[in-house]
């Protein structure tokens, strides 16, 4: 399956419609931005994998959720600065051949993620 992600939000107990998130290689400590999208009601990428398994290559990737601009967005007042504003996640695939699926939980004042199944 590649590289999949999926967000939910914590606050209000549903998947994170509508958060934008943005997909980089990084490569030599240079993040390259592949792709944005916009999560789906099921705060999915609306498209599918990110990679499927043909295309995930060995290495360091970066996903950036905006995670203040999506509480905004849900009408959540939140301070100026916020305490989470762009939430980065770099990880590592050191087996393309293998599932890496890069959950998020979030709300304003926290996040956890985990490799997934």
């Amino acid at each position: 399956m590649g590289l999949s992600t999926h967000v939910l939000d914590t606050m209000h107990g549903t998947p994170a419609a509508g958060m934008a998130v943005a997909l980089y290689e990084v490569k030599d400590g240079q993040p390259a931005l592949v792709r944005r999208f916009t999560l789906n009601a099921d705060g999915r990428n609306p498209d599918g994998p990110l990679y499927t398994n043909e295309q995930l290559r060995r290495g360091t990737y970066r996903l950036v959720f905006d995670v203040a601009g999506y509480f905004r967005g849900r009408g959540v007042q939140l301070p100026e600065p916020p305490f989470l504003d762009q939430v980065a996640l770099d990880f590592g695939i050191a087996h393309a051949d293998q599932h890496y699926h890069v959950p998020l939980l979030a709300s304003p004042w926290s996040y956890s993620t985990y490799r997934g199944s």
